[in-house]
């Protein structure tokens, strides 16, 4: 099984180096805004384009990531809502493992009925351990799971749910607020759980400031990932990218 994008990520974490990552929703973008994402992308040094979400209803997910391809050098993560999200065309799948819930379908009974599809399509898998928390809204995320997510002020039991994703296997951990949350995950919560794991840590939803991108780094997020916010103000990319890459680095 290649690795080169899990690789770089652990050698990027081992380096203290953080990453910036746009979210695209194949369902709120045409070749136009493409354009543009890509444009801008790449004049902010932008590390990786995930690509998905919780509802993917159009079925251009192959054109959007074969667009993003043939026009830039920027890996392509697929982050899938469910086991049709997937395209050859990318470089690599998230494959997601929704720990922070009891759904057994989203633990591993849709990885069961996707795994001969996922395993054909020749792309870099990396496991993931994902949980989501308590944006202060509801979430397609949350909605979708049929799953609760972690209160926001519960530190420890992201932390420990963290953990026994590491130890169960998941080679990265991402801890998601949910698209159009009304508050971000806190410092206090990504630093518990950035503290106990050695694994990358990703962290999304609600980020609509570059500052709060930059402490987010700080209490240990690996990877940033921004989508909401760009569909509303692209330009937001490059102040976004730009914190992220600020970061002192420490090792």
């Amino acid at each position: 099984m290649k690795m080169q994008i899990y690789q770089a990520l652990a050698e990027k974490k081992q380096q203290g180096k953080k990453s910036f990552a746009v979210l695209i929703d194949p369902d709120k973008v045409n070749d136009l805004l493409l354009d543009e994402l890509i444009k801008l992308s790449l004049a902010a040094r932008v590390d990786y384009f995930l690509v998905g979400g919780s509802l993917v209803i159009s079925n251009h997910l192959d054109q959007c990531v074969q667009h993003i391809k043939h026009n830039c050098n920027i890996p392509v993560i697929l982050f899938p809502g469910s086991p049709s999200q997937v395209s050859k065309y990318a470089d690599a799948l998230l494959y997601l493992s929704l720990i922070s819930g009891r759904n057994p379908e989203l633990l591993i009974g849709q990885h069961v009925v996707s795994a001969p599809f996922v395993k054909q399509s020749g792309l870099e898998i990396m496991p993931t351990g994902y949980i989501v928390v308590d944006g202060g809204a509801p979430t397609t995320v949350s909605y979708i799971s049929n799953a609760l997510p972690i209160p926001s002020d519960k530190n420890e039991i992201a932390m420990c749910t963290a953990m026994a994703g590491e130890m169960l296997g998941m080679k990265l951990i991402y801890m998601d607020a949910g698209s159009g949350a009304k508050r971000p995950i806190t410092d206090s919560m990504i630093k518990s759980v950035a503290e106990r794991i050695e694994v990358p840590l990703i962290v999304g939803g609600g980020i609509v400031e570059p500052e709060k991108a930059y402490l987010n780094c700080k209490a240990g997020a690996d990877v940033i990932v921004v989508g909401n916010a760009i569909e509303k103000d692209a330009s937001l990319i490059k102040e976004m990218a730009a914190a992220v890459h600020s970061v002192p680095v420490t090792t």
